[in-house]
């Protein structure tokens, strides 16, 4: 069995997307549709940069899913594939999801794109700028994560993020608290800990401003069934009703991402081949979390995809 994986915030880079827009038609109609949803140039900043405005949230959000929507869509319309007979199971990393969700038909392409441009905008209003922080703890588990950030927190907010694999867990929530942690890392037996270069405390407790926002955007905007059931980030097991989709969403913005988890539940179910579309992030984490021999397969350039089309 096959899952179709979506990258999240971190995987943007300057000129992202140029070549696919420059070798298909395809994909180029993706980033003008995403452009004219969004009113603004965003493919232009995807392929000139500045860094540091696609840095930004509010611009690299909709920008990662509209990169890995091309390469899909380049995948179906030029080789003649459908998502639906392709893949059994779609996921995404945090924003990836919402990519995931836009592949498996749940949103269209612009609602998708107004959506996580809401989204960026959100979690960058919910947290004063130098309030939050987030820090990759290498070589720690997810137990002793979580045993260091309660450690640290001292009546702050300090709480495991993302369960990206056996050996990175990222912690959010107060900037104080999380130094502390970062300072603690070798008295709990972990390897290193490292702040973030981010604008603010993704997936804690101090997000709950903006997904009282996502709730009413998503309220206004929400979901239908997928093609495909999608692996949602906060229970780590596949769903496939709107209603549940559309809550989970909006608790995502708070809740953990369980991607080792996510991995294991496919993994367990069957899925023995994952393919990255518009990153090559996530394949490295389904490695290292897989307990079997997994397939992993990034899709970013015209070439990938010929030889995607040709393992299909």
């Amino acid at each position: 069995m096959r899952a179709f994986i979506f990258p999240g915030q971190g995987s943007q880079a300057v000129g992202m997307g140029k070549a696919l827009a420059d070798a298909s038609p395809v994909a180029r109609e993706v980033f003008q549709e995403v452009d004219e949803a969004l009113g603004q140039h965003l493919f232009k900043l995807m392929s000139e940069g500045p860094e540091s405005e696609l840095t930004l949230t509010e611009n690299a959000q909709p920008a990662i899913m509209a990169n890995a929507v091309a390469t899909l869509r380049v995948l179906e319309k030029e080789g003649g594939v459908t998502l639906a007979a392709a893949a059994d199971y779609v996921a995404g990393h945090s924003l990836g999801e919402y990519s995931a969700l836009c592949a498996a038909g749940a949103f269209d392409l612009a609602t998708t794109a107004r959506l996580l441009k809401t989204r960026g905008q959100a979690m960058q209003a919910a947290v004063p700028v130098g309030v939050g922080a987030m820090a990759a703890l290498l070589g720690a588990d997810i137990d002793t994560a979580q045993k260091l950030a309660d450690a640290a927190a001292e009546g702050e907010v300090c709480t495991v993020a993302n369960d990206n694999d056996p050996s990175q867990v990222v912690i959010s929530g107060h900037k104080g608290a999380v130094e502390r942690a970062v300072a603690l890392v070798k008295d709990f037996g972990i390897k290193r800990g490292v702040l973030l270069p981010v604008s603010a405390p993704f997936h804690c407790p101090l997000m709950q401003p903006a997904a009282d926002a996502m709730a009413e955007a998503l309220a206004a905007n929400p979901p239908a069934a997928p093609l495909v059931p999608v692996v949602a980030n906060v229970t780590a097991s596949p769903v496939s009703d709107a209603a549940t989709i559309r809550s989970l969403l909006v608790e995502q913005v708070t809740g953990r991402v369980r991607w080792r988890e996510s991995v294991g539940a496919m993994e367990g179910i069957g899925v023995d081949r994952f393919v990255e579309l518009g990153g090559k992030v996530l394949s490295p984490m389904v490695k290292r979390s897989a307990s079997g021999e997994v397939e992993t397969v990034s899709v970013i350039s015209m070439d990938d995809i010929e030889a995607l089309l040709k393992a299909l």
